[in-house]
């Protein structure tokens, strides 16, 4: 117990001291591991700086490859670990802010936002609609590739939706495409369902048939 306590301090000192160094960066990429294409990053700042000039809102991005927990920290324990890490993220934060995190390793997305966008960011629909879909998807892109996509994309949502809210229109906004990516994702994987229904179904006919 005593190595794990021990194990944790120094994990939230290690983090504050990392903290600090970007926030005085002024740079909305908290953290990538090197899992997000530096193009990615770049738009990913481009929209921060401009969501915070005429929206009035900081948005971060804190990704990680892995906490360190390996076999450690495991059930109720883990999650009230990674409750505690992000709380020590947003201690460091500029309010109002939004923040999304991720960890590849402990699989865990999430959506912190300020008290008073609560009633305008949607965890759900940002997570659901655009960020989950890119990072599940089956497919030949490699983890760098969906990672990257899938920050941009969330990231973009964030900052339009803010946006709408307010009746601004951001310059460096992505549009539709995020929405439009993350739904094509959706019928595609919907379509693999049906057609392996389908054909387990005419599979078990024809044995039948044979019979």
């Amino acid at each position: 117990m005593k190595s794990i306590t021990n194990f944790k301090i120094g994990v939230i000192f290690s983090l504050l001291f990392f903290l600090s160094q970007n926030i005085l960066a002024k740079d909305f990429v908290l953290s990538d591991d090197g899992l997000i294409d530096p193009r990615a990053q770049e738009k990913i700042n481009t929209m921060g700086l401009e969501a915070k000039t005429k929206l009035g809102v900081n948005i971060y991005v804190y990704v990680k490859n892995t906490y360190g927990l390996g076999g450690q920290i495991k059930g109720k324990d883990k999650i009230i670990y990674l409750k505690n890490h992000e709380s020590q993220i947003l201690q460091a934060l500029k309010k109002p802010y939004v923040l999304m995190t991720m960890s590849i390793e402990e699989q865990h997305v999430n959506l912190l936002v300020s008290e008073t966008l609560k009633e305008i960011i949607d965890k759900n629909d940002i997570l659901d609609g655009y960020v989950v879909p890119l990072l599940a998807s089956k497919d030949k892109n490699t983890l760098y590739s969906k990672v990257s996509a899938a920050t941009l994309n969330g990231y973009a949502a964030i900052a339009d939706t803010i946006a709408d809210s307010k009746n601004i229109e951001l310059e460096s906004s992505i549009g539709s495409q995020g929405k439009i990516a993350s739904t094509i994702w959706r019928v595609l994987m919907y379509t693999l369902v049906v057609v392996g229904l389908l054909s387990y179904t005419f599979i078990v006919l024809r044995e039948k048939r044979k019979k």
